[in-house]
């Protein structure tokens, strides 16, 4: 479905991504962990257009999709899910909510955000509350339940966590397992390998813009470098 094929990608001439290949199947949950500055983010980053690459291909659904602008992408179902969330605070969370649903027809959206309020109860019980005065945890649903008003079929979240408590970090994580379950693929980049692992169907290991490891989640989790490296065991 997803597929980023040797990719060489970075800032200006600092190069990050190293020949980076990963993939994402139909209704898969993807993981990709490292350390701070392993390319996660800028790997994101390259699927949605929002750099450039020196090198490689992305493709998606069999097309290649190399050097479109993010709204391009967004409109064939890819969208991101950034590590800010990039909220308008001052307005309401049914606001935010449908801005979202900028790609799609207004029919729609009525009914997309039952999907939302369904899977995130919290946002229908604060639907007219400004977005900048809920908790962060809320504020991180609300972003995700924002990009999936725009119904994407690849689903990006980078850092989810961040900022959050424990028990609202595993909330933000079971809530991206539920959308995964819908049928939408997610990638999920994560610096809580220890939680990303568990919830994966597959993951990536990212050390200097490379992949080192990969395979299945739990698989991942019990790997003895993977535990020494990421997971402090």
């Amino acid at each position: 479905m997803l597929e980023l094929d040797n990719i060489a990608a970075g800032y200006g001439k600092l190069q990050i991504l190293h020949e980076l290949s990963i993939h994402v199947r139909p209704g898969e949950l993807v993981s990709v962990v490292g350390a701070n500055g392993a390319g996660k983010t800028t790997t994101l980053r390259v699927i949605s257009g929002l750099i450039g690459t020196m090198g490689g291909q992305v493709r998606y659904d069999g097309e290649v999709i190399t050097g479109l602008r993010a709204h391009q992408l967004v409109k064939r179902g890819i969208v991101q899910v950034s590590e800010d969330r990039d909220l308008f605070g001052p307005m309401t969370v049914e606001e935010n909510l449908v801005l979202g649903a900028w790609t799609r027809r207004k029919a729609a959206i009525n009914e997309e955000l039952e999907r939302i309020f369904e899977l995130f109860p919290i946002l229908l019980e604060r639907r007219r509350q400004a977005a900048q005065t809920m908790s962060g945890g809320q504020q991180q649903m609300l972003a995700i339940g924002r990009a999936l008003m725009a119904k994407p079929k690849v689903l990006m979240l980078d850092e989810p966590s961040t900022g959050l408590s424990p028990k609202m970090t595993w909330d933000v994580l079971n809530a991206a397992s539920a959308i995964r379950d819908s049928g939408v693929s997610v990638l999920l980049v994560e610096q809580n390998a220890a939680q990303a692992l568990a919830i994966s169907d597959r993951a990536y290991v990212l050390e200097s813009g490379s992949v080192v490891l990969e395979g299945p989640g739990r698989e991942l989790a019990g790997d003895e470098r993977v535990k020494k490296a990421y997971l402090g065991l």
